[in-house]
C-alpha cells in the first residue's frame, strides 16, 4: 500500500490547504516538462487526487485505499471476518521471535553538525587549520549538563522506574502481546530534576558560540567529508555529543587541473623551441620555479613529466606527479623581419 501522506512528505492530520501547498511544491519540482522525473510526477498526482478529496481521503484513512474495502481479510472460525494492519502483524512477530525488550534509543545524544568549508587548489598540499565560530548547544555550565538546579538532586521517574521503557499490551486477532516502548514521562532518561536548572530549564544545555579548531589533512579533495568526533551539539544532561562533518569543496585553478592527485597543465612554447628544444621555467603549485629540457622536434600536445610534484596522498605518504602538455603557440600577429625570415624557411621547405 502506498504512503500518500510520505509521498506529499505531510503529516496525516495535515489541513487540505497544506495538502494542495504540498502537492503545488513537488509538482513544480519534478514536472517532466522541468526535466523531473514522469514517474515521481505521477505517483505526487496520485495521492494529490486522493488527499484532495475528503471523501477519498475519509476512505484511505479507514480502509488504505479508495474503494472503500478494508485491505486484508482472515478467517477465523466459521464465517468470521477479522481485520487488522499490517503493522501490528510485523509487531507481532518481532515480539514473539525477537527479543523481548526493544533497544532503547539514544534520546540524550547531541545532534551532529554538517558545513561546507571551501579552499584553494594551493591549499591542499599542506595540512589545513582553521578556526570557525558556530552557535551550537554546550554544556551548562551551571547544572554540569545534568539539567538540575545546584544542590538539588535526579530523582527516578515514577512512571519506568528508571528503565526508561514502559509495557505497552497489545491486543490482536492471535491474543494479548507485551511490547516496551520509550517512557513518554522521561522520554527514556529514566530521571527527572527534582528541581529543573534555572537556566538551561532542565536540558542540561544551553545555545553559545564556540570556536572550533578544524584540521583537514594534506591531499583532501573535493567533496570529500571530514568527521570530527565529539564537537557537535552537546547531549542532553549528559549525553554524548554529536559529531561535525565537513565537506572540503576545493575552487578550480586556472592553470592546474587535478585528476587524482595528479596535476596538469598546458604551457605554451614557441615554434622555434619545438623545433630546436629549448630550457624552459615553469611556475609550479607552490609558486617554485621549474627548469625543463624541451628535447628539438618536439611536437605540439606532448606531455613532460615532472615527478612529485603533484597532490599529496591522503595517506601521507607520497605525492602525485605533475604532467605539462606541451601547446605549441602560434602567434596572432609578427614584425616584418620576422615575416621575412618565415618566408625564406618556407622557401628552404621547413
Amino acid at each position: 500500500m502506498k504512503d500518500y501522506y510520505q509521498i506529499l512528505g505531510i503529516s496525516k492530520n495535515a489541513s487540505q490547504d497544506e495538502v494542495k501547498k504540498a502537492f503545488h511544491t513537488l509538482a513544480h519540482k519534478h514536472h517532466p516538462n522541468k526535466g523531473g522525473d514522469e514517474k515521481k510526477f505521477k505517483e505526487i498526482n496520485e495521492a494529490y487526487q486522493v488527499l484532495s478529496s475528503k471523501e477519498k481521503r475519509s476512505q484511505y484513512d479507514t480502509f488504505g485505499n479508495t474503494d472503500g474495502q478494508p485491505n486484508f481479510n482472515w478467517a477465523w472460525g466459521k464465517g468470521q471476518n477479522i481485520e487488522f494492519d499490517i503493522d501490528d502483524l510485523g509487531d507481532i512477530f518481532g515480539d514473539m521471535f525477537g527479543s523481548q525488550r526493544s533497544k532503547r534509543k539514544n534520546f540524550k545524544k547531541g545532534r551532529d553538525i554538517r558545513l561546507d568549508i571551501e579552499v584553494e587548489l594551493k591549499d591542499v598540499l599542506n595540512e589545513i587549520h582553521r578556526n570557525i565560530s558556530l552557535n551550537k548547544e554546550v554544556k551548562c555550565s551551571r547544572c554540569d549538563g545534568k539539567g538540575a538546579e545546584p544542590g538539588t538532586k535526579l530523582n527516578e521517574c515514577f512512571s519506568c522506574r528508571g528503565t526508561g521503557e514502559v509495557q505497552e499490551v497489545k491486543r490482536t486477532f492471535l491474543g494479548s502481546f507485551t511490547k516496551w516502548s520509550v517512557c513518554p514521562e522521561c522520554n527514556g532518561e529514566g530521571q527527572k530534576p527534582e528541581k529543573p536548572c534555572n537556566v538551561c530549564k532542565g536540558d542540561g544545555r544551553v545555545k553559545r558560540n564556540e570556536e572550533i579548531e578544524l584540521v583537514i589533512p594534506a591531499g583532501v579533495d573535493s567533496h570529500q567529508m571530514i568527521k570530527i568526533v565529539g564537537k557537535g551539539d552537546a547531549g542532553k544532561r549528559g549525553g554524548q555529543s554529536g559529531d561535525i562533518y565537513v565537506r572540503v569543496l576545493v575552487r578550480e585553478h586556472k592553470i592546474f587541473q587535478r585528476r587524482g592527485d595528479n596535476l596538469i597543465a598546458s604551457i605554451p612554447i614557441k615554434y622555434s623551441q619545438a623545433v630546436l628544444g629549448d630550457k624552459i621555467e615553469i611556475i609550479d603549485l607552490e609558486g617554485n620555479i621549474l627548469s625543463e629540457k624541451i628535447p628539438s622536434g618536439t611536437e605540439s600536445g606532448k606531455i613532460v613529466r615532472v615527478k612529485g610534484k603533484g597532490i599529496p596522498h591522503f595517506s601521507g605518504y607520497g605525492k602525485g606527479d605533475l604532467y605539462i602538455e606541451l601547446r605549441i603557440d602560434t602567434p596572432k600577429s609578427i614584425s616584418r623581419r620576422q615575416k621575412e625570415l618565415l618566408k625564406e624557411l618556407q622557401r628552404e621547405g621547413l
